[in-house]
């Protein structure tokens, strides 16, 4: 492999956007947000009282679905989540902070002759659609997210006790999909290292040595929030990847908790979630990004010098 491509990993509510991507869904239902979350909060004690154990990250999924089938979100579809995404208001800076990352590496010369490259990924807990619907889908390569199913795919077996007409299927969201939660981030981290993601041949869980997966760890850099994404930090720093973590501008408590993440070693930086030029933030991750692209310069350079023998000369 190359190895010559720079992955700049995303993560989506409260570090691109201030909230969470959901918040247009509940504006155009009339829905209270914050009374939605706190029944999504409550699932888990109450499906626990049934001996029914639920993962906390990913049960507001089910309630979604529940929401729809009681007519609280009536005709909520895919096409709709996309279309919400169109309504979200991101952070100072995004997302022209994705292009300019990119043409930092793309439109220096130094850079060409290996073809060293910035990719943009997104991965989150989020709604896949939604993030598809919104302004950055244009400069990401690849999105990790929570997805919905229209129309299951029904089951041949014969019905053998009873028979039943088949219900009309109506096109909203009636299953699950995919889940990713705070812990498998770590796995779309993978897919983006080994290049499973983008080779269907290679397999996530597939053995591959170091110099032949196509993103190293330390050409990673992480963004996030807080707390939550310490899974994804622990992977990508303890391998040698850079870690960013946002606070929204004079959120003190904000503020309070990606310091701890500092000071617990979780992160290299951090910063207020303002991507325009000259910011802190984004004065940190060029920084990285070029840090990152003129050690990959070298390398191949060494590489080079290394492999190149001695031109013949006259005696």
């Amino acid at each position: 492999m190359d190895q010559n491509v720079i992955a700049i990993i995303w993560d989506f509510d409260k570090t691109l956007i201030d909230g969470y991507m959901q918040k247009p869904i509940f504006e155009a239902y009339h829905v209270d947000e914050n009374a939605f979350w706190q029944e999504v909060n409550s699932l888990p004690m109450e499906y626990r009282k049934q001996g029914i154990r639920v993962n906390r990250d990913t049960i507001y999924l089910n309630h979604f679905i529940t929401c729809v089938q009681q007519g609280i979100f009536p005709g909520l579809n895919n096409a709709r989540l996309r279309e919400f995404g169109s309504r979200l208001n991101f952070y100072p800076g995004v997302p022209e902070i994705f292009r300019e990352l990119e043409e930092a590496v793309s439109k220096n010369e130094k850079y060409k002759p290996f073809n060293i490259a910035v990719e943009h990924y997104i991965v989150s807990t989020g709604l896949a659609e939604v993030i598809r619907g919104s302004i950055v889908n244009d400069y990401v390569r690849g999105i990790w997210g929570c997805e919905f199913i229209e129309k299951p795919i029904k089951s041949a077996l014969e019905i053998r006790k009873y028979e039943k007409d088949a219900e009309p299927c109506e096109s909203v969201i009636s299953q699950i999909a995919y889940a990713i939660d705070n812990t498998s981030k770590t796995r779309a981290i993978f897919e983006i290292n080994k290049g499973s993601n983008l080779f269907e041949e290679i397999d996530v869980n597939s053995r591959i040595a170091p110099e032949n997966r196509r993103v190293p760890f330390e050409n990673m850099i992480y963004i996030a929030d807080g707390p939550s994404d310490v899974p994804a930090f622990s992977v990508i720093k303890s391998n040698g990847g850079k870690t960013f973590a946002v606070y929204p501008k004079g959120d003190q408590e904000a503020f309070k908790q990606v310091n701890q993440l500092i000071a617990d070693g979780r992160i290299d930086m951090l910063g207020e979630a303002d991507y325009s030029k000259d910011t802190t933030t984004y004065l940190w991750l060029k920084n990285q990004v070029l840090c990152i692209a003129d050690r990959i310069y070298e390398k191949k350079r060494e590489q080079i010098s290394k492999s190149a023998s001695k031109a013949p000369r006259h005696l």
